[in-house]
């Protein structure tokens, strides 16, 4: 039977209804869909290498049979060890695999499998080399023999889908290539083609999943064929479309054109610099107000590391709509960053006499009422608050700029709620994450980027020491002799409560600390289950300096600003992200004393969480430390983009792929500029995939 990109794939040979359920649950209904779900790996099945030819160090590919294989486990909790013994003519291998109890029942003796990995020397047997968690795939079954999609050939490795192996569906893929009608429809512009000599879809395509034995693996693991640039390109070119396309929308709207330009403007932004701006922060501040000038609403991402000095551009911008007769909303993610960005509105524009106010779901009623009241009159000029802003029962006057600060914790949704409570308002979001450039044109793609790349004069770096829990009581004596300086300091912990993972926990840590190591210091506690008032009274009293320690967990990595304190302790440091780290070692050095991050590991660790530790102590820039992080998490964990908007690439990766994202954005800039052409892709790609627009939805702000 001829296959066709329309067929359902229950249909397929190899499916059926049970598999047809799985794969629809992944977006793959029909044979367009499958095709596009490309291997994200190569493996050189031509040739093997032998076992006595493996080298320490390397990573190899082995054909060979099982052994034996046993399940060893341990007493306190620790997960069972799966070990395997691999045999070729050539000698005998060894591989261990944590949480592998499931290959006892699927590993029978003689079976041949192929395994993939780095082969290293066993740290417990002097000699013996051996795999830890290799790739392994089974070649054969007891129903039949290998065929040609799995030995003598470079085979293409899947992501198994459920169920569904990485096996199953290459054998499901060649048999739809074998009774493929070959129509493969191609969206992409021919000149546009021509110019990067691209090869055609269809081409790409049936050589991306079955490429031929003579292909570079290097090249294809590299994703640096043609046809893998190919497919590459066109995911971020369909991506960069949507956006000009929808960038295009958005400039033909009607904003408010404020005037920036006059005398009385510069007055009110003179009066409430309390220093002097750095370049940088004068900068993006020319770039905003530009934006305001104009005749359609701005969208800008504000991007600064933790205290480069966003909130005063914030300000000012809100200063230069507020003089223009216009309200201003600044929403943040959490109750305690609210109230301070309520806080430091309230210090700062002191002399312009501007109504502020706060609104948060913990308000009681009659509060709440008269800050409606005036909100809807138009008294209040400045309103700030968190998700609270967006109910129903906040009506403003006149809004003319929202502000969403550290924008990645909001859903798209909350955001596109907050515009509509005016009339095409300008939008300015913030984020202390610093992006690098490549990710903030996918993620953010239909926002134009300021970036504040200077930090304030005056600030002294933060020293980053690591330390072993062994070496905690003389951590605990630079404590005391910070605070008999008259100075304060934080000690983090990840988990409020005792639980199995053996973690300290917060509140039994707080009551230890506080009776025994420091019965003489004026201690408190802040976890993320307190009430938001009681929140509010703790943090309050730690920035009046009633409180000479705090701890707590991370309820305190966004946002709080104590200029006296000058210590963070962090325990269990390994099991916090990289830029986690990075915002909580952001909450001290806010002043001009010397400040320190004490960061408390084994000595021991090994593997990413090393890597972590080791970045924390050797870099403060966060652009640096983003990087690297993105690298160990990828974009999509390290932004939580699943929940707050998926770019939804297949096959592209924004950072390995950064110069063809680059090339794509200007091709696609190119076409939206010319009707007739976007029109033209525009037909095309809507006749190929009917849902490419929401396919290709960003984390935008609405």
């Amino acid at each position: 039977m001829t296959v066709t990109l329309a067929n359902p794939v229950k249909y397929l040979r190899g499916v059926g209804p049970q598999r047809a359920a799985i794969l629809e649950e992944r977006g793959i209904g029909t044979v367009a869909d499958l095709l596009s779900y490309l291997p994200f790996r190569y493996e050189d099945r031509i040739h093997f290498t032998a076992i006595a030819e493996i080298t320490p160090g390397q990573v190899h590919t082995v054909l060979a049979e099982v052994a034996s294989g046993n399940t060893v486990r341990f007493v306190r909790g620790r997960s069972p060890v799966f070990h395997l013994t691999v045999r070729d003519g050539s000698g005998a291998l060894h591989a261990r695999f944590f949480h592998g109890t499931y290959l006892q029942q699927r590993l029978k003796e003689g079976q041949r499998l192929v395994l993939h990995g780095r082969a290293e020397l066993d740290a417990y047997r002097p000699g013996r080399i051996e795999m830890v968690n290799p790739q392994i795939e089974l070649v054969g079954s007891d129903q039949g023999a290998a065929d040609s999609t799995e030995v003598g050939r470079i085979v293409p490795i899947y992501e198994a889908i459920g169920a569904i192996s990485s096996r199953m569906l290459r054998r499901i893929i060649y048999g739809v290539l074998l009774n493929f009608d070959g129509e493969v429809p191609d969206p992409l512009p021919e000149k546009l083609r021509e110019r990067h000599r691209f090869p055609a879809r269809r081409e790409a395509v049936l050589y991306a999943h079955f490429p031929p034995k003579n292909e570079s693996l290097e090249l294809l693991n590299s994703f640096r064929s043609p046809a893998q640039m190919r497919l590459i390109f066109e995911e971020f070119f369909y991506y960069q479309l949507a956006l000009a396309l929808r960038r295009q929308k958005e400039h033909r709207q009607h904003g408010i054109v404020m005037r920036v330009r006059e005398e009385k403007i510069r007055e009110a932004l003179k009066r409430i610099l309390p220093f002097k701006p750095t370049a940088a922060q004068k900068r993006v501040l020319g770039e905003i107000a530009a934006d305001l000038e104009r005749e359609y609403p701005m969208h800008r991402l504000l991007e600064g590391d933790v205290g480069s000095g966003k909130t005063i551009v914030a300000l000012e911008a809100a200063t230069i709509v507020i003089e223009n007769g216009c309200q201003v909303a600044l929403m943040a993610p959490t109750e305690i960053l609210a109230a301070q960005h309520f806080l430091s509105a309230r210090r700062i524009l002191e002399p312009s006499r501007y109504g502020i106010d706060l609104i948060v779901s913990g308000q009681k009623r009659p509060e709440r009422e008269a800050v409606l009241t005036r909100v809807e009159s138009g008294e209040t000029k400045l309103l700030v608050g968190t998700h609270a802003l967006i109910e129903d029962p906040v009506k403003f006057n006149r809004l003319g700029l929202a502000i969403v600060d550290e924008q990645h914790r909001f859903g798209v949704l909350q955001r596109k709620r907050l515009i509509e409570k005016g009339t095409a308002p300008h939008v300015l979001v913030m984020t202390a994450t610093p992006i690098p450039r490549t990710l903030a044109l996918t993620l953010y793609g239909d926002l134009d980027l300021s970036v504040i790349d200077e930090m304030p004069p005056g600030r002294t770096p933060i020293e980053t020491r690591w330390t072993s829990d062994a070496q905690l009581p003389g951590a605990w004596e630079f404590l005391r002799r910070e605070i008999g300086r008259g100075r304060q300091a934080f000690v983090l912990y990840p988990v409020i409560e005792e639980s199995k993972q053996e973690l300290k926990a917060a509140t039994a840590e707080y009551e230890r600390l506080a009776k025994t190591v420091f019965p003489n210091a004026r201690v408190g506690l802040l976890h993320g289950r307190l009430k938001n008032e009681e929140k509010d009274a703790v943090m309050e009293r730690f920035r009046r300096r009633e409180l000479d320690i705090l701890v707590a967990t991370t309820v305190i990595e966004v946002g709080v600003d104590v200029p006296n304190a000058t210590v963070m302790l962090i325990e269990h440091a390994d099991r916090f992200g990289l830029a986690q780290l990075h915002q909580l070692r952001g909450r001290i050095g806010r002043g001009s004393e010397k400040s320190y991050c004490i960061l408390v590991a084994p000595k021991t660790i090994t593997g990413d969480a090393r890597e972590r530790i080791e970045t924390m102590v050797a870099t403060s820039n966060g652009f640096e430390i983003a990087e690297r992080d993105l690298k160990q998490r990828g974009p999509g964990e390290f932004f939580g983009t699943r929940q707050h908007g998926d770019a939804a690439f297949s096959f592209a990766q924004p950072l390995r792929d950064h110069e063809l994202l680059e090339l794509a954005r200007r091709e696609a800039f190119a076409v939206a500029e010319n009707p007739e052409q976007a029109g033209k892709v525009v037909s095309r790609l809507e006749s190929v995939s009917p849902a490419w627009q929401k396919r290709y939805q960003l984390a935008s702000v609405g």
